[in-house]
C-alpha cells in the first residue's frame, strides 16, 4: 500500500499547462488525469474553474468521465477578493460549483505582493486567508493552502509569513504549502525555512518548488527531509519558465532513496511508461537525459563503462532500471570498442562472446563506418542488420532486388510542389515498378516501396515513419559524405531507427529507408525461444 501519511500531489495540469507551447484540450487534460491516477499520485489538480473556460468545462465533465481509482481531484483557486465577503465572490462560488472533495487556495504570504498585487493592507489579507478557507470548510471541502512566494515572504517578513501559515492552519486548512514561487531558493535555504516554519508553527506543511535555478527537485527532497508530509510537480517538470519539480523523479527518489512508498512498488514499474504516455498526449518532448524515465537515463556509450558493465550493470547504474520500467541500453559507437557491441548484442538478444572473431570483425566495421559519417546511437536497426551479417560470416539472401528508384519534384506556377518516385524490385523473380506521391522525396518514396512490397509481405504495413533528420557532414570525414540520414520508425509496438549516408541526401535516405524495410522482413527475433548464438546463424548465412 502507498503511504497514507504522505500527500503526493501533481499540478501537471494547472502549473505545468503554463510551460511556453502547451496547449491542452479538455480530452487532454482527461487523459493525461487518467495517466497519473493509474499510477498512483494522491491528488490531481484539474485547473482553475471561473477563471478559465477549458477549465470549467473539465471539471464539468470529470464528474462523469473521470471514474478516478487512486487519485482526489482538486480546483484550484484564489482567496476573496478585497472587501468581498468568500459567499458573494464569483471566483470561490466556481470553486464550489466544481464539486471537487479538495479545494487549493493560492495565499500570499510576501508582504510586497499583498501591497503591490493585491493592493490591499497585510490586514485584509490576513482576513481573506482565514475568511475564504473557513466558508469552503463549512461547504465539505478539504482544503489546501498554497503559500505564494513564502520562502521570499519569509526573509523580508518572517512574522508576517508565520501568520499566514497560522491563519490558514486555524482556519480549517489540512495542508500549507510553502512555495517558492520565482524558484531562486537552494536546497539549503529551503530546508532551514521549512524546518523553522514547522517548529514555530506545528503546522502540516507541503512544498512546491521551481527550477529556476535547476534545483526544484533538491528543494523538493530537502523540504521532505526537513519535515513536509505533502509534495508537489509537476509530469516532466512541466511549467513556466524553467519548470516546476519533476514529479516522477521526486517520486522514485522518494521510494527508491528515501524508503517512503509513496506509490506502490508494483506501479513505480509504470513510471517510464507513464511519462511515455503524457508526452504523447501533450505533444511537449520530454528531456532524452531526464532521471529515471529519461531514454537515456540508464544509456552507456564510454568503453570503459561498458567493459565494465558487463562485468556487472551495478558498477555505473544507481539503481535498477526495471524497478521504474525502464531498460538498460548500450549506444554502439567508435568510443565502445568490443565490450560495447558485446552489451548491445546481449541487449538485442544475441549470446556473443567478446574474444570471438565476430565481435572483433563488427567493431572494426563500426568503427570504420563512424568514420565514414555513420553514427549508430540512434540506429538500432541498422546495426542488428551489421551485426547479423558478421555473426552470419555474410549478408543473407536479399529478400528482394532493386533494380532502380527515382525521384522527380516538379514546381508548378502557382507555388505548388509535387513528389513522385518510382521504384522497380524484383520478387521472386517477378519485376515489380510502383509510384507513390507524398510531400517530399523520402515521403515519397516509403509511399512506393510500401505500395509496391506490402501485396507480397503484409508485415511491412506496419511499419510507419515516424521522424526523419538529416545532418550536413564536413568534407573532414572519412569519406568526405555529405550528408547523414536518420529515420525513426515504429512497428506495432516497437520503435527502433535507420541510418544511411551518402553524398547525395537522397541516396542516403533511400538506404535508411532499405534497412527499414530489411529489418522488418528479416527473421531476426530472438524470442521467445532460446537466445541465438553466432554458430546457428553462422549455420543459416551459409546455407
Amino acid at each position: 500500500m502507498a503511504e497514507q501519511s504522505f500527500q503526493l500531489y501533481d499540478t501537471t495540469l494547472r502549473d505545468g499547462t503554463q510551460q511556453e507551447g502547451m496547449v491542452l484540450t479538455v480530452e487532454d487534460k482527461l487523459a493525461v488525469a487518467h495517466r497519473l491516477d493509474a499510477l498512483g499520485v494522491g491528488f490531481i489538480e484539474g485547473g482553475w474553474p471561473g477563471a478559465v473556460p477549458k477549465d470549467t468545462e473539465f471539471f464539468r465533465r470529470a464528474g462523469t468521465e473521470l471514474n478516478l481509482k487512486h487519485a482526489v481531484l482538486a480546483a484550484f483557486g484564489a482567496t476573496r477578493r478585497p472587501g468581498v465577503p468568500a459567499s458573494l465572490d464569483p471566483q470561490v462560488r466556481a470553486l464550489l460549483e466544481a464539486e471537487t472533495p479538495v479545494v487549493t487556495l493560492v495565499a500570499k504570504s510576501h508582504t510586497r505582493h499583498v501591497r503591490h498585487a493585491l493592493r490591499t493592507t497585510l490586514a485584509e489579507n490576513i482576513a481573506m486567508i482565514g475568511g475564504t478557507v473557513r466558508h469552503l470548510v463549512r461547504a465539505g471541502r478539504r482544503v489546501f493552502v498554497d503559500a505564494e512566494h513564502y520562502f521570499d515572504g519569509y526573509q523580508l517578513n518572517r512574522e508576517y509569513a508565520l501568520a499566514v501559515v497560522r491563519t490558514a492552519a486555524e482556519a480549517g486548512a489540512e495542508t500549507v504549502v510553502l512555495c517558492d514561487t520565482n524558484g531562486g531558493s537552494l536546497p539549503d535555504e529551503v530546508a532551514s525555512v521549512v524546518a523553522e516554519t514547522l517548529a514555530l508553527t506545528g503546522v502540516q506543511l507541503g512544498i512546491h518548488c521551481h527550477d529556476d535555478t535547476g534545483c526544484a527537485v533538491a528543494s523538493t527532497m530537502a523540504a521532505v527531509d526537513a519535515g513536509a508530509v505533502h509534495a508537489q510537480g509537476t509530469a516532466h517538470g512541466y511549467g513556466e519558465r524553467c519548470g516546476n519539480a519533476d514529479l516522477f523523479t521526486v517520486i522514485a527518489n522518494l521510494v527508491l532513496k528515501r524508503g517512503r512508498e509513496v506509490v506502490p512498488l508494483e506501479r513505480l514499474r509504470e513510471l517510464a511508461r507513464t511519462g511515455r504516455a503524457v508526452t504523447e498526449v501533450t505533444q511537449v518532448p520530454s528531456r532524452t537525459a531526464a532521471p529515471y524515465v529519461g531514454t537515456s537515463a540508464f544509456t552507456h556509450k564510454a568503453g570503459l563503462h561498458a567493459s565494465a558493465l558487463r562485468v556487472d550493470p551495478d558498477l555505473y547504474q544507481h539503481t535498477d532500471p526495471v524497478l521504474v520500467g525502464s531498460t538498460m541500453r548500450t549506444l554502439v559507437s567508435d568510443m565502445g570498442g568490443r565490450s560495447s557491441i558485446v552489451l548491445k548484442a546481449r541487449e538485442l538478444g544475441y549470446e556473443v562472446e567478446a574474444g570471438s572473431d565476430e565481435v572483433a570483425r563488427a567493431a572494426a566495421r563500426v568503427k570504420q563506418l563512424e568514420n565514414d559519417g555513420y553514427s549508430f546511437e540512434s540506429a538500432d536497426a541498422s546495426f542488428e542488420l551489421l551485426l547479423r551479417e558478421e555473426l552470419a560470416g555474410g549478408p543473407p539472401p536479399p529478400p528482394f532486388e532493386v533494380e532502380a528508384w527515382s525521384v522527380r519534384v516538379l514546381g508548378l506556377h502557382d507555388g505548388e510542389v509535387r513528389t513522385e518516385a518510382t521504384v522497380q524490385l524484383v520478387v521472386e523473380g517477378r519485376r515489380l515498378t510502383a509510384t507513390g506521391h507524398g510531400n517530399g522525396p523520402v515521403n515519397a518514396l516509403d509511399t512506393a516501396l510500401h505500395s509496391a512490397l506490402d501485396p507480397c509481405f503484409p508485415a511491412l504495413a506496419r511499419l510507419q515513419l515516424t521522424d526523419y533528420r538529416v545532418r550536413v557532414l564536413s568534407g573532414e570525414t572519412g569519406s568526405g559524405a555529405a550528408a547523414r540520414v536518420l529515420i525513426s520508425y515504429r512497428d506495432g509496438e516497437r520503435s527502433w531507427g535507420t541510418v544511411g549516408v551518402d553524398g547525395n541526401t537522397v541516396a542516403a535516405s533511400w538506404r535508411a529507408l532499405l534497412d527499414a524495410v530489411h529489418y522488418v522482413l528479416l527473421d531476426r527475433r530472438p524470442g521467445p525461444g532460446p537466445v541465438q548464438d553466432a554458430s546457428s546463424l553462422a549455420a543459416a548465412g551459409r546455407g
